[in-house]
């Protein structure tokens, strides 16, 4: 397969034979810098359905994601995939936003996605068999590529429109991308005048793409969600008794976070070092709360990887220097998120047992998510240097069909995303319980105390049943 492909990219990619001398060295030297201008060398510039002929038969295919999907680039690699037609190409990529036509049943044997974390859209195909779900760290996900553990052939990428100087940049979505085009053997880019341009070392000057095409769309929007009773109750809890003014913040996907940003508007010198943020960050910047000026890492700065949200937020970092969007490697590395002041990680998760077991990417076997930069932020709020660092996770005490969230066994195939040992603080919107240092029997009893009434009576005695005595708070 190697030979092959080797051969196939030389036909359209000059320069090539560099990138793969450069692929027998040590994985921290052997990925190209894609940042300097290569004299002489022009990407080809080519239509959509031209620019995907190079992808053939059993290659590894790095797909961006996020807001950055280029959802015209495998609209028009669908076309060949049925065409051709091609068998076993692999789909890697993180969370890829909006409908992915190469993931419905018709291309099973043509497409075969590799969710790093999956999305709503490729839910139904992991679970359904067609597509795969590599549980990984997000910090790890860049030496995947750099030690070849996957070996890429092409990366179809997203970038803004090349300035006067000839760069590009990765736009909403650096995260593990910029490892892929370091280490992806041909690169087509996808200029798309919509894409913001952001600040930081995630760019790439055109002369590194092999191909550039063009296509003018709006980024895919995550629409802001009303909040619930119960998720308020939750934010004003978190917002009112964990975050510190002078706190360095990092929060997850969803409602809860949300609600916890939007009652933060009184606090001050709060500081952003997140793998994500999205339109909760805005207005705290606007008001004056989110200043940075107390953070050790690139103070001054609001500091993130991707970025999903609407318009709002995508207005909001084009050309903006109060952001910095880095490789995800190095946001979520435990040693340099715990070198800032009071980190408060604000993350999500779907099941809690009685011990502190929590679920966070599936439902039973279900896959739901991916293991993301939970254990990342947990870790570097627990180790943070202050020693004023709060790991939070939060949820509602029921689903909506009013089963209880906190159990006393997780349902079978749940995957244990954060243990019991990484655990510090749960909320729901019945209070917050600090597990940090609580044996099982303290345990059971903070969380029997935060579920919701109806279901206090059963735990309690499913507590009994698993510890052989009373939940106690000493």
């Amino acid at each position: 397969m190697r030979d092959r492909t080797l051969d196939v990219c030389k036909k359209f990619a000059s320069g090539f034979s560099s990138r793969i001398d450069r692929a027998g060295r040590s994985y921290y030297t052997y990925s190209l810098e894609p940042f300097h201008p290569l004299p002489g060398k022009t990407p080809a510039w080519k239509s959509l359905e031209e620019a995907v002929q190079i992808i053939e038969s059993g290659m590894k295919v790095f797909v961006h994601g996020g807001a950055a999907t280029p959802f015209p680039l495998l609209e028009a690699l669908a076309k060949r995939g049925r065409e051709a037609p091609l068998k076993n190409v692999q789909l890697i990529h993180i969370h890829t936003e909006g409908h992915d036509k190469v993931l419905s049943p018709e291309f099973e044997g043509i497409f075969r996605s590799n969710s790093l974390f999956t999305g709503a859209n490729c839910r139904e195909a992991v679970n359904e068999g067609r597509a795969d779900f590599t549980p990984i760290f997000l910090s790890e996900i860049p030496i995947l590529f750099q030690r070849k553990i996957i070996d890429l052939d092409v990366a179809l990428i997203q970038v803004s429109p090349p300035d006067k100087h000839g760069f590009c940049t990765l736009g909403p979505s650096v995260d593990c991308t910029r490892s892929a085009i370091q280490n992806a053997k041909y690169i087509i880019g996808l200029v798309n005048p919509h894409c913001p341009r952001t600040y930081g070392p995630g760019g790439i000057h055109q002369s590194h793409l092999d191909v550039l095409c063009f296509k003018e769309f709006k980024l895919p929007e995550l629409a802001v969600k009303p909040e619930t009773p119960e998720e308020a109750k939750i934010g004003e809890f978190i917002a009112g008794n964990l975050v510190e003014d002078g706190a360095t913040l990092q929060m997850g996907i969803g409602s809860i976070p949300d609600a916890c940003l939007s009652r933060l508007m009184d606090h001050k010198n709060l500081g952003i070092h997140s793998e994500m943020f999205s339109d909760g960050v805005v207005p705290l910047v606007e008001r004056g709360a989110v200043t940075n000026a107390f953070k050790t890492v690139l103070p001054g700065r609001c500091v993130g990887s991707f970025i999903i949200g609407t318009e709002k937020v995508f207005e909001f970092i084009d050309e903006n220097p109060f952001v910095v969007m880095l490789d995800v490697g190095y946001v979520n590395l435990v040693s340099i998120i715990s070198q800032n002041p009071k980190v408060t990680a604000i993350n999500s998760c779907i099941e809690v047992d009685l011990t502190g077991q929590v679920v966070s990417d599936s439902i039973g076997t279900r896959i739901y998510s991916g293991v993301g930069g939970q254990i990342d932020f947990l870790r570097g709020a627990a180790l943070c240097v202050d020693g004023l660092g709060k790991p939070i996770l939060a949820l509602n005490s029921v689903t909506k069909k009013g089963e209880t969230k906190i159990v006393p066994f997780l349902k079978q195939g749940g995957g244990v995303v954060t243990t019991r040992a990484h655990v510090h603080y749960i909320v729901t919107e019945y209070g917050i319980a600090y597990l940090f240092g609580k044996n099982l029997r303290q345990r059971a009893h903070e969380l029997i105390r935060i579920a919701h009434p109806d279901h206090r009576e059963a735990l309690e005695a499913a507590a009994f049943e698993r510890l052989k005595c009373m939940p106690s708070p000493d």
